[in-house]
């Protein structure tokens, strides 16, 4: 389907559910589509961080994507993570995406080597013209060690380019900073920014903000739907009430026990734990070689599922 320009409201990040023995679990991926689209989510992102893109073969990405894009059936877009270390790879991961009939594409910059900002312009160029589907730079330091500058963004959203960003930055000022810019050479209008802070929502959306990408999101879409409703709607005291409701949820993301596992999956556990806790997948495996939850930190989803009053 179109595009919105912009596109606003919550866009998850699609998890991935998984059989125990690692293959796509096709019905709980249907089912997590249902789940969000019941909720009133205004698109789906697949194959980001919380759909473990970087942990799944070409052959699972392809089946979760084809998956997403048939389950959503055109009634939400449905944005397709084309996520990899060289222009080269994107290509064939976004040529792909767009074959399976994905509506948008996600793509960081390139990493592993360094790169500077007129490659990091190049590339996305190469990327936008050879897929043919509107393309949202994924800013995310945190994995691809490089910051996307704000003049690259801008200028590559004046030129058509780029649709739209996701900022996972954690640069609250930064991001302000782009959106001041962006309204500044009236690009606000056609140009989408995304939040990828599940923490500080109500601020993005009041600083200009279209919208939010929250991985929390799978577990709570209503939550973030109501959120993002009362902003626009301009009750702040109530946003600022269910963003706090939220960021207690998001506690669960930091379960997993420090001496044995990463934070990420720490937090992809969780998320997973949390909607197999729902009923809404079979199976919260994650993975390999991330290391699974426990039953003690299990438990603890559990209760912060109660305390939000999920459960």
């Amino acid at each position: 389907m179109p595009l919105p320009a912009p596109l606003s409201g919550v866009v998850p990040p699609l998890c991935t559910p998984l059989t125990p023995d690692g293959e796509i679990d096709v019905r709980s991926l249907r089912a997590l589509v249902e789940h969000l689209i019941g909720a009133g989510v205004a698109g789906l992102f697949a194959l980001g961080s919380s759909g473990e893109a970087a942990y799944l073969s070409d052959g699972h990405r392809r089946t979760a994507l084809a998956t997403v894009v048939e389950a959503a059936a055109g009634r939400v877009p449905v944005l397709a993570g084309a996520i990899d270390t060289t222009t080269a790879r994107v290509l064939d991961h976004a040529r792909t995406a767009a074959g399976l009939g994905a509506d948008g594409l996600v793509a960081t910059a390139p990493f592993y080597t360094r790169t500077h900002p007129v490659e990091i312009a190049d590339h996305f160029r190469r990327v936008r013209a050879g897929a043919g589907l509107p393309l949202f730079a994924y800013d995310i330091p945190v994995a691809v060690h490089t910051k996307l500058p704000a003049a690259t963004v801008l200028d590559l959203a004046a030129d058509g380019t780029l649709a739209g960003l996701k900022d996972s930055s954690g640069d609250d000022g930064a991001l302000r900073r782009l959106l001041v810019a962006l309204r500044r050479r009236g690009l606000d209008r056609t140009f989408t920014v995304l939040t990828g802070s599940e923490l500080a929502v109500d601020g993005a959306l009041l600083a200009g903000a279209h919208g939010v990408v929250p991985g929390l999101g799978n577990v709570d879409p209503a939550g973030y739907v109501r959120l993002y409703g009362h902003a626009r709607a301009g009750r702040w005291a109530e946003a600022a009430a269910e963003q706090d409701r939220l960021a207690a949820l998001f506690a669960l993301t930091d379960v997993g026990e420090e001496s044995v596992m990463g934070r990420s999956s720490s937090a992809l556990g969780a998320f997973k734990a949390a909607l197999h806790l729902l009923g809404v997948i079979d199976c919260p495996a994650t993975a390999a070689p991330q290391v699974p939850l426990g039953d003690a930190a299990t438990k603890a989803v559990c209760r912060f599922l109660e305390e939000a009053g999920l459960r």
